[in-house]
């Protein structure tokens, strides 16, 4: 079967996938399977692996592609699949963008080097990421520079969309970033730019006001999805209130999630307890959970289920 290419016009919430680990670091078929029902479940449009939160950093590249292809299989074209294929090379990022592509995902996720410091490298780094994917295969710009450290306004991602017909959607994850959604949906309401999709990541901190910005949704990886889908439902069918009520309830732990360096060892933890995946395990170098980060986590997770 043929899977769908990703387009500019995906919405709703694009789950970001950890990669379950068994307790001595081998990669967890069973609770990949597991976990990629739960978020279908969930209500999820779509799923995102390989990302920064995925840990694929610190997997060895026939482990990246292993773990691509049982997702992809395991949704069974479903929803569509994005897989991140930043690499230090464009030689590495080629090569895994098209293995992944030929197993059927959607398209791919580019996040830039924090080598890039002014505008026209930025722009000229995607230009040749682009001829090394293929200019077939849709692509996301990842804009994460509290990560990456690189730092791009809403004209240079205006000059790379309209350099690159294949690029679909953009990964919005930058903080404060709200008027950076605001002038980009001006700008193509007002025929200045290609329209794309943009959904937003930050565990979802922001994501009532981003989806009231013109965001299509979220692409995060909060350990209870099931409320970025209900937040994302409720903006698209004018509910605000409720939407933001829905919102509040869980804002602690999306706090909790999103704080630097331990932020993953949390949201694994909450995966773990709700039966999703079977190990809070992360790869080494990674953070360990103190009794006392458990014991606010479970009592967090505690106040959310009994409201």
């Amino acid at each position: 079967m043929e899977e769908a290419l990703l387009t500019s016009s995906a919405a709703g919430v694009y789950v970001i996938c950890p990669t379950p680990f068994e307790g001595d670091g081998r990669v967890d078929v069973a609770s990949t399977d597991r976990m990629v029902e739960a978020y279908l479940k969930a209500g999820a449009t779509g799923l995102t692996i390989l990302g920064i939160m995925g840990e694929a950093p610190k997997l060895a590249a026939d482990e990246a592609l292993a773990f691509a292809r049982q997702v992809i299989k395991t949704v069974a074209g479903r929803v569509p699949v994005i897989v991140g294929v930043s690499a230090a090379g464009f030689a590495a990022m080629s090569g895994l963008s098209s293995r992944v592509m030929d197993a059927g995902a959607a398209g791919v996720m580019i996040a830039p080097p924090s080598t890039l410091k002014t505008d026209d490298q930025i722009v000229s780094y995607y230009a040749d990421a682009v001829e090394a994917i293929g200019t077939e295969v849709p692509w996301v710009i990842q804009d994460y520079p509290l990560t990456t450290n690189v730092v791009m306004t809403p004209k240079v991602i205006m000059r790379i969309i309209e350099q690159s017909p294949s690029c679909v959607m953009l990964k919005h994850e930058d903080w404060p970033g709200l008027d950076k959604i605001t002038a980009l949906r001006r700008a193509s309401d007002a025929g200045q730019v290609r329209r794309v999709s943009i959904l937003c990541g930050n565990g979802g901190m922001f994501l009532p006001f981003e989806m009231e910005r013109g965001a299509d949704g979220a692409m995060t990886g909060y350990a209870y999805p099931e409320m970025l889908v209900g937040v994302v439902n409720l903006i698209n069918q004018g509910k605000r209130t409720e939407a933001h009520d829905l919102f509040d309830r869980h804002l602690p732990l999306v706090r909790y999630e999103t704080q630097p360096g331990v932020g993953l060892a949390v949201r694994k933890y909450v995966l773990k307890r709700r039966g999703i995946i079977a190990t809070d395990t992360l790869r080494k170098p990674g953070p360990k959970l103190s009794p006392e980060t458990i014991a606010d986590i479970e009592w967090l997770m505690e106040r959310i289920e009994r409201s």
